[in-house]
């Protein structure tokens, strides 16, 4: 039981907001015009249409055996995490739709019949729920534990595991409700949701990382370290052609401060190589990067 030291209670506070807030996005944009979300909730919904059952069962039935079949690949941690967030999120949906107030029966109570109003909010507002439960250690959704079990096996990425298994869901469902028009519209929803994903995990900046190769590296470490008041890395190298003695430097900066550091490089050094790459967590104790 020495996961149990891991878990957090923050942690739980998070997931519980993040299970209300997908349950929201579903239950009151998505849901009440038969538009589909992704992966299994997309998947719950579907069989919710077809089947007696309610959307909340489906929800446990589907993802909760997925995290457990996952747990070796993902960790108890994670398990425990995950079927917390899929439990507060089917609890949620089932208090809206059955318990509280609010009608949700033929038309999201905000707004309305709008598709494309439901598409966008009810993918933006469920991707929030989707990215504060994957930035504080969990999941709403078993796909992508799927697609980490079985990504691999059948020869493909997990991005691309899960982007056919959203396709094939999409398809399924026109076929189904023989109507292509809501299938369409939750491409919509699933696009929204995918980015809103994006900017709750990564931020709405994420940090750029320079990789610098120079045969002056005392000078730009000085510069660069004077000018941003931040710490640099500096490592040995060796020209692969030339087999002169050089120096890589390894910086990081944010979008609006990587003209100014090519400008302070490449005045010190001409020939500087320099390489650009998107970070998206950086972590620091001491303000050393």
């Amino acid at each position: 039981m020495n996961f149990l030291k891991e878990l957090k209670l923050k942690n739980f506070i998070m997931l519980t907001i993040a299970g209300i807030i997908n349950a929201i996005g579903v239950t009151m944009f998505i849901s009440p015009v038969n538009l589909y979300d992704s992966g299994i909730s997309g998947t719950s919904i579907l069989l919710s249409q077809l089947t007696p059952l309610s959307l909340s069962v489906f929800l446990v039935l589907l993802n909760i055996p997925l995290f457990i079949y996952g747990t070796k690949k993902q960790g108890t941690t994670f398990t425990t995490y995950a079927i917390y967030t899929v439990i507060i999120y089917s609890v949620a949906a089932w208090l809206i739709n059955d318990v509280l107030p609010i009608d949700v029966s033929v038309a999201s109570p905000i707004a309305k019949k709008d598709l494309l109003l439901c598409a966008l909010f009810g993918g933006i507002i469920s991707g929030t729920g989707s990215g504060l439960a994957i930035r504080y250690g969990g999941a709403m959704d078993g796909i992508e534990v799927m697609a980490v079990v079985f990504a691999k096996r059948v020869g493909i990425s997990v991005g691309t595991f899960v982007m056919l298994y959203n396709v094939l869901l999409y398809v399924v469902c026109g076929l189904f409700m023989q109507d292509w028009i809501l299938p369409l519209y939750s491409i919509v929803t699933y696009y929204a949701g995918l980015k809103t994903i994006d900017f709750i995990v990564d931020g709405v900046d994420r940090a750029k990382s320079a990789i610098i190769i120079t045969e002056h590296p005392t000078e730009i470490c000085d510069a660069l370290s004077s000018h941003f008041e931040c710490g640099i890395t500096k490592l040995d190298a060796k020209g692969g052609y030339s087999n002169k003695d050089k120096a890589m430097i390894y910086f990081i900066v944010n979008r609006f401060q990587v003209a100014r550091m090519k400008d302070i490089v490449h005045k010190i050094d001409p020939h500087a190589y320099i390489t650009i790459s998107e970070v998206a967590d950086v972590y620091s104790l001491n303000n050393d990067k």
